[in-house]
């Protein structure tokens, strides 16, 4: 089944690190994605440009509004993903443990939807 792992994060705690810290994290990070997948459990893992540079789309009576940031004012911010697959939610919460970040901030695992295909 298929899970995906939200990385959420303060970004000031990041701002917050030495060069070393961050360079050690993003070595951490990058090596964890590589046991993924050796393992096969990875799908794709992607890391996100800071909040700042989010716009936020909306469409109401047909009409579309654009705001810049994000909708939700909150110091923790979506700053990555990695879609998994995973044998059950034991097992995804196991995987969403081993990555890096959530020593610093949260991982949301939620099991994908897949709609049947006709």
């Amino acid at each position: 089944m298929k899970y995906l792992c939200q990385v959420w994060f303060d970004g000031a705690i990041l701002d917050a690190m030495t060069k070393e810290e961050k360079a050690e994290l993003d070595a951490n990070s990058l090596n964890y994605d590589k046991d993924l997948a050796n393992s096969g459990n990875m799908i794709v893992a992607q890391a996100l440009q800071p909040p700042q540079s989010a716009v936020t789309v909306r469409v109401r009576g047909g009409e579309m509004s654009v705001t810049d940031g994000p909708f939700a004012e909150t110091k923790e911010a979506l700053g990555g993903f990695i879609l998994i697959e995973a044998k059950d939610l034991n097992d995804a919460i196991r995987i969403a443990a081993g990555i890096p970040l959530a020593r610093l901030g949260a991982i949301e695992v939620r099991p994908v939807h897949e709609f049947a295909v006709q």
